[in-house]
């Protein structure tokens, strides 16, 4: 995929990158092509999935969402039915941030942010083990977000 890239769109990936609000003008300044350029050729990583969407970072905490937690899923059949069915139901939790199914001892992970224990407390006990195929889950609460959303490196 980086194959089909040349060198001023892989510059213009890790500005948008790292600041989505670049105006088109200070974008194409900052890669050297004039705004026109730099307009089409945003929008054709756009068009081929390079840029999948830009948004704002909100700041957990200053919105009653401290608390990260990680979930471990284990299903109890490993059938592609099942599968399809916990991922449908998980997708539609709004509190759910990401959901992986995982090789090993779980078959999902999921990223959820609460406000508190009591938040996730409440959830686990109502939603979370009620996701169709749930045999077990495993709570991780993350003590220190070290890094977090890190931009992608290519």
């Amino acid at each position: 995929m980086a194959g089909e890239l040349d060198r001023i769109d892989v510059k213009l990936l890790r500005l948008l990158q790292s600041n989505g609000r670049l105006a088109n003008a200070e974008l194409a300044q900052k890669v050297g092509v004039s705004a026109a350029t730099c307009h089409r050729r945003t929008q054709r990583l756009f068009e081929e999935g390079f840029i999948r969407q830009v948004r704002a970072m909100v700041a957990p905490r200053r919105v009653g969402k401290g608390a990260l937690v990680m979930v471990g899923v284990v299903l109890d059949r490993s059938t592609p039915e099942s599968f399809a069915a916990f991922e449908q139901a998980a997708a539609k939790l709004k509190f759910v941030l990401d959901c992986h199914l995982v090789a090993g001892d779980f078959d999902y992970f999921l990223k959820i942010r609460v406000g508190d224990m009591e938040d996730f407390n409440r959830i686990h006990g109502e939603q979370l083990i009620r996701l169709p195929g749930v045999r077990q889950t495993r709570t991780f609460f993350v003590m220190k977000e070290v890094v977090d959303n890190a931009p992608l490196e290519f």
